[in-house]
């Protein structure tokens, strides 16, 4: 019989480290709601050329949307901190 162990752990913060905390937590919100966000677009585009197609409006949907890219992201950050300062301090 194989037996699983867990620990658990609290910790107890500090108010800076509370402060630091809350603001990692809300940067990372901020980042994925964005990417959340342009992924919708894409999306968007895609159902719009598709609707065409049904319409008669298109002849096919050849419209290609991209898929979230690891690489692209990273970089895309890097431009997210020169216009949100408020990601340069966690």
């Amino acid at each position: 019989m194989l037996v699983k162990k867990a620990y658990k752990f609290r910790i107890y913060p500090n108010k800076k480290q509370e402060l630091l905390i809350a603001k990692t937590i809300g940067c990372s919100r901020f980042v994925y709601n964005y990417f959340v966000g342009k992924q919708k677009e894409n999306d968007a585009y895609w159902y719009i050329t598709n609707e065409m197609v049904q319409n008669g409006q298109l002849a096919e949907n050849h419209w290609k949307g991209t898929f979230f890219n690891k690489n692209q992201s990273i970089k895309a950050v890097r431009e997210l901190k020169k216009h949100h300062p408020f990601l340069k301090e966690v």
